[in-house]
């Protein structure tokens, strides 16, 4: 849960997830889906369906028992040197390397490293060096009993805490005198990061279409970002688009009585600033259920697991008066 996002967003997911999937065999053993709306709201929901995989592996080849070599830690779905390196040092106090964006920013730092930490031959010297301090600590056990976990956990804590990426507190750092960017004045410029790559806009329709109380969702297929998700059906507007009734036509597999405005809905999926249009409208002649699409209640839907931005379109399905919603925010 941690990979790519902060403590404080994590903790509630946590929480409830140790609350309904404790060890390894519950999580193995789920569905699919509950996993799936466990994660729900987290985003890269790829790292979900690893995990579960993992438990899988773990349970059904390593009898149930989380494995302590690095290599068997590095074999789990979804899990890198990263993962693996933080896991067998602070787990299992074993001399194992980790090299995150907070101990990138130290060392390159401490050691005046002007290259970019992304280029391969400056990442082979970080991960060297990475590899050479927990080993040291491994030798002369300057961090006591669990040496290797405590210089890692130490390394991560200094670059969140004092080493940031802007105005570092370089005054309280334990480690300033030994500080090359700080002794040579090039603490703002290390480390050397291209510019990040322009944003692009995007923009979407969906369509909340109605047939007696129920509402057509679909499934997002694998292979895809948010695979096996669910949403409303949608399609992305260009400039050489149709008109929108006829997107919705076509997407719908049916003609719309009428397309009434919702709401816009702005989210951020990787390098893409996507801006979704929501029409509700009524179907007067419900297809059967075809493919990945289904015609569902909104008890049913409350139990799926959906992308962020349709998550807060159902919102709009609920059969309670406006009023009420609107009292409830």
């Amino acid at each position: 849960m941690l990979q790519q996002t902060q403590v404080k967003t994590v903790i509630p997911y946590w929480n409830r997830w140790m609350r309904q999937l404790p060890t390894a065999a519950s999580l193995a053993k789920a569905d699919g889906e509950r996993v799936l709306k466990l994660w729900e709201g987290l985003g890269y929901y790829t790292r979900a369906r690893n995990l579960q995989k993992a438990a899988q592996i773990i349970q059904g080849q390593c009898r149930g028992k989380f494995p302590e070599r690095f290599e068997d830690v590095l074999a789990l779905p979804g899990i890198g040197r990263y993962t693996a390196g933080a896991i067998c040092s602070i787990a299992f106090n074993q001399p194992t390397p980790i090299l995150d964006g907070n101990v990138i920013r130290v060392l390159t730092r401490l050691f005046g490293i002007a290259g970019n930490p992304r280029e391969k031959s400056t990442n082979a010297r970080l991960w060297a060096l990475a590899g050479d301090l927990v080993s040291c600590a491994a030798k002369t056990g300057v961090c006591g009993d669990w040496n290797c976990s405590h210089l890692n956990q130490a390394m991560m804590e200094l670059g969140a805490l004092l080493c940031s990426p802007s105005q570092p507190k370089c005054e309280l750092c334990p480690i300033a005198a030994q500080c090359v960017a700080r002794r040579t004045g090039r603490v703002e410029a290390i480390p050397h990061l291209n510019r990040p790559v322009r944003a692009t806009a995007r923009r979407f329709a969906a369509f909340i279409a109605e047939n007696r109380g129920c509402f057509l969702v679909r499934q997002r297929p694998a292979g895809v970002v948010n695979a096996h998700l669910w949403e409303f059906p949608n399609a992305e507007l260009t400039a050489n688009s149709l008109p929108l009734n006829q997107v919705a036509e076509l997407v719908l597999q049916a003609t719309p009585a009428d397309l009434q405005p919702l709401c816009v809905i702005r989210h951020t999926i990787t390098r893409y600033r996507i801006t979704l249009e929501a029409y509700r409208t009524t179907i007067n002649r419900r297809l059967p259920n075809v493919g990945r699409g289904r015609w569902l209640a909104w008890e049913e839907l409350e139990v799926l697991p959906f992308t962020s931005a349709n998550r807060k379109l159902l919102g709009f399905c609920h059969p309670r008066p406006k009023d009420a919603r609107r009292r409830d925010k």
